[in-house]
């Protein structure tokens, strides 16, 4: 007898085993059994046919209904109903349990429940797709839902940011200020380009949010704000800047001229230190392209050759540099963004000690000898013409220092006290600032690398801020915002570079107290 595989059954994993070997050695549905090898049924191709089954070529040839070539050994039997086709042999006297392998019929059987395994898992399958597209549906509309919530207070203004800035918004639906946050609310101006109307923009592609990126509250006072300058940094070659701690003001050309009618500031030092005046003349005058240089005299060649960045160049530009801004209302009034005569910013270039006897003459020329109405601010900047020996530059600083006394005794704490001793007192109001040489970048001289190199920038930048402060005198570093810094010589940044530094200058300029004058 035969137990066929009803449509109920449960197929065991080595019956789907089975169908597997016998669809593979058997692909014609071959049937034979091997009760004492004397019976074969065989449902074969024609005969002399040549068959190929996944890329096997078999001949099969009518030989006694049996093939040529002996088909495999059928699996082990195994005591399971479903493997075992029982013919009982009634003639002898115990029937006789044949065993044989499946039949067509069970191969059927096989195939339709393993057709039924399959539309189980497929139907299994495809109610999981629904759920999971169910599932995104449900979560995108969430989102939207979201979205409208939080654009909400936006409607109708995302348009108009020239009033307030997106940032500043979503800065004030947060109690956080953590670095790299927007903003403070106030500070909308820092985050637009303070040079969009400037002179040369689009040609020398700079622009104020590419030089500072603001972040977090102001810094409160200057010792706290030139601590964070002096130990900011980039993250990234040429990236923006940002300072440690707390943040500084990127100012906009009518801030800066604010600031500069508050005082009457001398710059004493070396290229960098005209530079800096450079950099503030290109804010006032608001000119990227010539704003640091006396466009008004230049020849064509010049025009070619002091253009953007090159104007900075300290070989091809360096006469041409803006020494005073009564020479720009003098030659070029109408390129002056700050009412006339309320900006009075000079520098004396005085490049090393010994100091030269017709330099020194020439910043004594500068100050009065009786309190002016305005109080005076002194900025010095030097070190590598000395190489930066720190005894040399001290002397150099308290040369100036003396000679200032000397001739404007009102700059001194107490009338009747001796030079040097006064010049080392904090008077009531002298505002003093040294800003110290850049970092040394990868085209610096061989020859300067062991008298100039940045291990001996930085420890000059640290002797000067000890020694500055025992003179009253308060301390600006620029060796951390300038080793990331682009300098085309290895020694002097590029426009970029000297407009941050500039803008750090007038941070700390804002911070000073007039009333104490």
């Amino acid at each position: 007898m035969e137990r066929r595989i009803r449509d109920d059954d449960f197929l065991p994993p080595y019956t789907a085993l089975r169908v597997r070997f016998e669809e593979e050695y058997n692909p014609y549905n071959l049937r034979y059994t091997t009760d004492q090898g004397d019976q074969a049924e065989i449902n074969q191709p024609p005969t002399s046919s040549r068959t190929e089954n996944n890329g096997v070529v078999r001949d099969w040839v009518q030989h006694n209904s049996i093939p040529r070539a002996s088909p495999p050994a059928p699996l082990p039997n195994i005591s399971s109903p479903l493997l075992v086709n029982a013919d009982m042999n009634y003639s002898s006297s115990a029937p006789t349990l044949v065993s044989r392998p499946a039949t067509p019929d069970h191969l059927s059987n096989a195939r339709l429940a393993s057709r039924r395994c399959r539309w189980y898992f497929s139907s299994c399958l495809n109610r999981h797709m629904v759920i999971a597209c169910m599932f995104v549906l449900c979560m995108m509309l969430f989102f939207i839902v979201f979205l409208t919530a939080l654009l909400g207070p936006f409607h109708g203004e995302l348009d108009d940011l020239s009033s307030k800035s997106l940032a500043s918004k979503v800065s004030n639906m947060t109690s956080l200020q953590a670095p790299l946050q927007s903003p403070e609310l106030g500070r909308e101006l820092d985050t637009r380009d303070a040079f969009a109307d400037y002179k040369y923009r689009a040609t020398c592609n700079i622009s104020s949010v590419d030089l500072h990126a603001p972040f977090g509250s102001l810094c409160p006072d200057r010792k706290t704000m030139l601590q964070a300058m002096s130990s900011g940094g980039r993250i990234g070659f040429d990236a923006p800047y940002f300072s440690r701690g707390c943040d500084l003001r990127w100012f906009t050309t009518a801030e800066i001229c604010e600031i500069l009618s508050r005082f009457r500031v001398i710059i004493v030092g070396d290229s960098m230190m005209r530079h800096l005046i450079g950099s503030i003349n290109v804010m006032i005058r608001r000119d990227l392209g010539y704003g640091a240089v006396t466009d008004w005299n230049f020849s064509a060649q010049e025009r070619r050759d002091c253009f953007c960045n090159d104007q900075f160049d300290v070989k091809s530009c360096s006469v041409q540099g803006i020494y005073k801004t009564a020479d720009v209302i003098k030659n070029d009034p109408t390129s002056f963004a700050c009412p006339a005569e309320t900006v009075d910013l000079h520098i004396e270039q005085i490049n090393k000690w010994p100091i030269p006897t017709e330099e020194l003459s020439r910043f004594r020329a500068l100050l009065p000898s009786k309190k002016p109405d305005k109080p005076y601010v002194f900025i010095f900047g030097q070190g590598l013409w000395n190489n930066l020996n720190l005894s040399e530059s001290l002397k150099w600083l308290d040369e100036i220092l003396d000679n200032s006394l000397s001739v404007a005794p009102w700059l001194k704490p107490t009338h009747g006290q001796r030079v040097s001793a006064a010049r080392n007192r904090s008077p009531a109001f002298w505002p003093r600032l040294f800003v110290t040489p850049n970092s040394a970048g990868i085209r610096k001289s061989d020859e300067f690398l062991e008298t100039q190199g940045n291990k001996k920038v930085m420890e000059f930048e640290e002797g000067i801020r000890i020694e500055a402060a025992k003179r009253g005198i308060e301390h600006l570093g620029t060796w951390n915002m300038s080793i990331q810094a682009n300098k085309p010589d290895g020694t002097h940044c590029d426009a970029k570079g000297n407009l941050l530094k500039a803008m750090m200058v007038l941070n700390w300029l804002h911070l000073l107290d007039v009333r104490e004058f």
